[in-house]
């Protein structure tokens, strides 16, 4: 087993030199097991913010079978009953709280994974997204797009974290002066 490994490792090193006895620079050869292609930052950090939700960032980076990919969308496929349970019931649903925490887990990380995003240096993620490409000398170059991105996912990410934390407290608060209202009575 060790000397067919072996062999192989050397068949690929003899394979990896030109017959002047170069390097010869490795060409990315897709296939199904490793599809090699160049990722961009910018379009990432755009499809976390625009449908993160749905996972579209992480199917994006590593393909139809990313596990957490599919826990977006089924966060976020949990959510939507949850919120119209919330709203049906006037945010007295125990299940409809569950279900509409799961949901913002999922949108929340989505607007975190776009800032993370945008804001790792394009060298870090040339190395771990595009390292086949780094010796033919095409790299990222994020520009102002990643840094408007960056800033509305902050904007909107916090802006939607206040706002559920402003109605559950506010739920909670009602549900004590209610439950204060009866007991007195």
């Amino acid at each position: 087993m060790v000397q067919g490994i072996s062999a192989l490792v050397l068949q690929d090193a003899c394979a990896a030199t030109m017959p002047s006895g170069r390097p010869r620079s490795p060409q990315p050869m897709p296939n199904e097991k490793n599809p090699v292609r160049f990722r961009s930052k910018t379009l990432t950090a755009a499809l976390a913010f625009l449908l993160g939700s749905f996972g579209a960032h992480r199917f994006y980076l590593y393909g139809p079978r990313d596990v957490w990919g599919w826990a977006h969308v089924l966060g976020t496929l949990l959510g939507i009953p949850g919120v119209l349970l919330l709203s049906a019931t006037e945010r007295a649903s125990i299940p409809g709280w569950v279900l509409a925490v799961i949901g913002a887990v999922s949108v929340l990380s989505a607007f975190l994974a776009a800032i993370v995003y945008g804001l790792r240096p394009d060298a870090r993620w040339d190395a771990q997204f595009n390292a086949a490409f780094a010796q033919n000398g095409r790299t990222s170059r994020s520009g102002w797009t990643v840094v408007f991105i960056v800033i509305f996912s902050l904007l909107i990410g916090a802006f939607l974290l206040m706002t559920g934390l402003a109605l559950s407290f506010q739920t909670y608060f009602e549900s004590q002066v209610e439950a204060a209202k009866a007991i007195s009575q």
